[in-house]
């Protein structure tokens, strides 16, 4: 029997349009797929414009966490509001062809109002609420937040002369009212009336379907957007606008991209015409372009205002890691811990080892600084985290099975090898927990002291709001030079029971990933 794949969606009335024609373009190829709609923090945050909101991906975020929990298969997105950096393990699977990307103004009563000092139009865009401002410096500009029919209802309910909109969304689901005006000046955001299919690295199937739905020519201008947006280190907080397409008729690429001040007093523009398929270094050049005539002082003078949170990480987070952030939230990070491998004695793998068990990519990292993978000869792998999972499968060879924590380890292993023994590579500071429950359990362990675990707190500021946790010994580490009056963020139940001994109140994440730890912030800042 084919498998069936599982469709996730928003589930706004745009978003289900997107998703229903992807599924119809699948089940054309003869897949069999069903809709599966998740709520975003976009659509259940409404009270704040995004762009407060600080957080790249809000429409996304809740998707790949079902993904990566194994809810859905793929998922369907208004490309625009993709992050440029994807979350580890999940991939681009398809762009279909791009509809009409311009914004158009849908006008309250007519277009007088565009040659009179008080106009007032609405939008919860900042690009667009820039490029106007830029054009109409002395017009006032509203939020605007909801959904398609919300937000075209609210045209109607208040006093505005009119509100911006992207085109594609109103003409897909057929409610782009006959007199609103196409904004051609406007460039507008990176990939724009394109729609992105993404799915896991690892799901060949769906991966493969997906494929055959890419639009080349959609691809290749929308990555171009996206690249240039990212080399600016711009997101949905930004002002930054970008438009790539090709003239069939000349056979060239046209690049297009501004930058903004939040207040559209401040603009620098950027084009570029080369030939089509010579188009390597388009974003990059047009990005380097705007850097140099002040891109970047530009940005930071936009975001000099003072923070409204501050995080400490415990663990130093890589730059895409921080862009995943909030701007309303300031971060600090440093690695509490750190790690030192032991030499494991040869005898240890001299003979076949029928079960092992590997808690962590340290423990993995610490054998094959031992030991070649030809020396290794290990029947049955158990582990715990996806990561975890992902750098063995690559490194050492096949999981039997992996458990999002130690204690279901343990409880699979004694469902399933009881009264056998198991050799276990951990850390001189390994908890009790796994090897007492197994020995509960009639399991024999065999434990081979792979690494050591050295504390190297740091003092955190007593401004810090909350503090990042990765692991038990973070948390122990921590304490030695700090105190427990902030929210411990944790990302795991095993961390989060070792933070509860100290913290009053413990957050843990959905998935054992940095990412889900960061998203646990964010939506906690958001609701703040």
């Amino acid at each position: 029997m084919q498998k069936i794949i599982r469709i996730g969606t928003r589930d706004s009335e745009l978003a289900l349009w997107q998703a229903t024609k992807v599924q119809k373009l699948l089940e054309e190829l003869e897949y069999n797929t069903e809709i599966v709609p998740i709520k975003s923090t976009g659509d259940i945050v409404l009270d704040k414009p995004l762009y407060e909101l600080g957080i790249t991906g809000i429409f996304t975020k809740n998707l790949d966490i079902a993904m990566l929990n194994g809810d859905i298969d793929i998922a369907v997105h208004s490309m625009k509001d993709v992050p440029t950096v994807l979350p580890e393990g999940i991939v681009q699977a398809a762009v279909l062809k791009r509809a009409n990307y311009n914004d158009i103004l849908v006008l309250k009563d007519n277009e007088e109002f565009l040659a009179q000092p008080e106009g007032v139009i609405a939008t919860s865009s900042l690009r667009r609420k820039a490029q106007w401002l830029n054009r109409y410096p002395t017009h006032n500009v509203e939020d605007l937040r909801g959904n398609v029919n919300t937000r075209l209802q609210k045209v109607k309910d208040n006093e505005w002369n009119g509100a911006i909109f992207a085109a594609a969304g109103l003409e897909r689901i057929g409610k782009r009212p006959k007199g609103a005006v196409n904004l051609s000046w406007m460039i507008p955001a990176p990939a724009q009336g394109a729609i992105m299919v993404t799915a896991l690295a690892e799901d060949d199937f769906s991966v493969d379907a997906c494929n055959q739905l890419n639009d080349v020519d959609t691809e290749t201008c929308t990555s171009i957007e996206r690249e240039f947006l990212n080399r600016l280190e711009g997101g949905c907080t930004a002002p930054i606008g970008a438009l790539a397409y090709i003239n069939e008729v000349d056979k060239e690429l046209v690049f297009k991209g501004v930058l903004l001040s939040r207040d559209g007093k401040k603009k620098i523009e950027v084009s570029k015409k080369v030939p089509v398929g010579r188009h390597k270094y388009v974003a990059k050049d047009c990005a380097n372009y705007i850097i140099e005539r002040g891109g970047k002082i530009l940005m930071m003078e936009d975001l000099g205002v003072e923070k409204e949170f501050s995080i400490f990480s415990t663990k130093t987070l890589s730059e895409a890691q921080k862009k995943l952030l909030p701007t309303t939230v300031k971060v600090e990070d440093s690695d509490f811990i750190k790690i030192r491998f032991n030499r494991i004695p040869p005898k240890v793998v001299k003979q076949e080892i029928d079960n092992v068990i590997i808690t962590s990519k340290n423990g993995v990292e610490s054998i094959l600084n031992s030991f070649t993978v030809d020396e290794l000869q290990f029947k049955n792998i158990y582990c715990v985290g996806r990561r975890t999972k992902k750098l063995i499968e690559q490194k050492i060879g096949k999981v039997a099975f992996s458990a999002r924590n130690a204690d279901k380890l343990s409880q699979y292993l004694a469902e399933n090898i009881s009264g056998q023994e198991v050799t276990y590579f951990c850390s001189d500071l390994r908890l009790d927990n796994l090897p007492t429950k197994l020995a509960q359990n009639n399991i024999s362990v065999n434990e081979v002291e792979a690494y050591k675990t050295m504390y190297s707190p740091s003092k955190v500021d007593d401004k810090v709001n909350g503090v990042l946790f990765y692991s038990p010994s973070t948390v122990e580490s921590y304490m030695k030079e700090n105190t427990a009056d902030k929210i411990a963020f944790c990302i795991g139940d095993t961390t989060a029971k070792e933070a509860a001994k100290f913290f009053k109140e413990v957050k843990t994440a959905k998935l054992p990933t940095v990412e889900s730890v960061i998203e646990l912030v964010n939506t906690h800042f958001v609701k703040a």
